[in-house]
């Protein structure tokens, strides 16, 4: 990958490829999609490191495609690139039905209404553990000491993973998607293999342990050996692995960049940070505003089944199709002001970062409930959570995260 040019008028229309991963690690990819969306929403890219695809940049088109299972499917991965050869996991998200509402069903359960109300009560409890341990007064890393601190608690809680082991879960998570030819990332295959294999022997041994459990039992590894359609899925360890993978990346990924992004989000607008402090009650509409603003999962990728004319363009059967939420999010066709981060919008939840459809985002609710405990807790004790400097982003052109974001805390 080269570096991107800081112009995206500057090249010819067809020359701009999107799925350079330094747009994002620059976060510099505004002006890029602004001109597809303006000159070019459904817009072929012929010479990627990933081969031939459509980008689809439009709010309503990327709805149109996120909807339209039938027309574009999911398999055999939702990534810009494939899964590698080494581990060529199955998952999913990444199914059409009926297998994808199978195995989705199996475990949609552990974010039911009733399972959310009893989790709240746990995640404040850690919420206020983890603020109340933090340093006054003194730099700290956001991202270690909060984002991925309070997620991975989370995790190992709908997991029943061993709590002392927790750390393993957002290192799994990274290693997934880390290779640059899944989406343009600078991890090693060796160590990412090694990563995985480990990965699939702990929760190997966790179902041999649980697939005896009762029906019912509200952790997602007994969800699906105890499940009749999923109970075999151990068997198959690509597909669990698969599975494993998506629901990790599932839970950390989103939920902890959004954490994190929020941070960054009040600091590069400090009049709303102001609003915020003023009206707590802002919170609830807030939170889905980070969600859109940051786009933790910025493109889904689709096979087109059939010749599909959209936006005026015939995309082939076989063609690969990207979906960019990221670029959704920022559509000024279907979002008022979407370049501007506004705490108090009337429909704050009216984003793509959840998805559309059958593969909308499963817990959902259970992210936004957790950022939701969280910003309220920092406003009972800080004045403010104060950045110093820019954070440092990863190389993704799919995970829109961070590594590090030096922060001071002020009562």
């Amino acid at each position: 990958m080269t570096a991107p040019m800081s112009d995206p008028y500057a090249i010819p229309l067809d020359a701009i490829d999107v799925s350079n991963p330094d747009l994002y690690a620059t976060d510099s990819w505004r002006p890029w999609f602004a001109r597809l969306r303006e000159e070019d929403p459904v817009h072929w890219s012929e010479n990627s490191d990933f081969g031939g695809f459509w980008s689809i940049t439009r709010f309503e088109d990327i709805v149109t495609v996120d909807k339209s299972h039938g027309d574009f499917s999911s398999e055999p991965a939702i990534t810009i690139g494939d899964y590698g050869d080494d581990l060529p996991v199955r998952q999913f998200i990444a199914m059409d039905p009926p297998l994808h509402d199978i195995q989705r069903k199996a475990v949609q359960g552990v974010v039911a209404p009733r399972n959310l109300a009893d989790l709240e009560t746990l995640i404040r409890s850690r919420v206020i553990t983890m603020l109340d341990a933090l340093p006054i007064g003194e730099p700290f890393n956001w991202v270690d000491r909060v984002a991925i601190n309070l997620t991975t608690q989370m995790l190992a809680t709908i997991f029943d993973f061993p709590f002392e082991d927790r750390h393993k879960l957002p290192y799994w998570s990274d290693m997934a998607t880390s290779l640059p030819e899944i989406a343009g990332g600078d991890g090693d295959n060796d160590e990412r293999t090694r990563a995985l294999t480990e990965c699939l022997t702990v929760f190997t041994s966790l179902w041999h342990e649980r697939k005896h459990n009762p029906p019912g039992t509200m952790d997602l590894i007994s969800m699906l050996a105890t499940n009749p359609a999923t109970a075999g899925m151990v068997d198959d360890p690509l597909e669990y692995l698969g599975n494993l993978i998506l629901l990790i990346v599932g839970g950390n990924d989103t939920t902890r960049n959004s954490i994190t992004g929020g941070v960054v989000a009040l600091n590069q607008n400090p009049e709303q940070f102001a609003r915020l402090k003023a009206n707590p009650d802002l919170v609830n509409s807030m939170v889905p505003e980070i969600i859109r603003w940051q786009t933790p999962l910025m493109h889904m990728r689709r096979i087109a089944t059939r010749d599909v004319v959209l936006g005026g363009k015939t995309i082939r059967q076989g063609d690969k199709v990207v979906m960019w939420y990221l670029s959704g999010n920022h559509d000024e066709t279907a979002i008022k002001d979407p370049n501007v981060f506004n705490i108090s919008r009337d429909n704050p939840r009216y984003h793509l970062s959840f998805g559309f459809g059958i593969h909308r985002c499963m817990g959902n609710r259970l992210g936004e409930m957790q950022l939701r405990i969280l910003w309220e807790e920092i406003l009972k004790r800080f004045s403010d959570v104060e950045m110093l400097g820019e954070p440092n982003r990863i190389q993704s052109n799919f995970v829109r995260g961070y590594s590090d974001l030096s922060v001071v805390l002020h009562r």
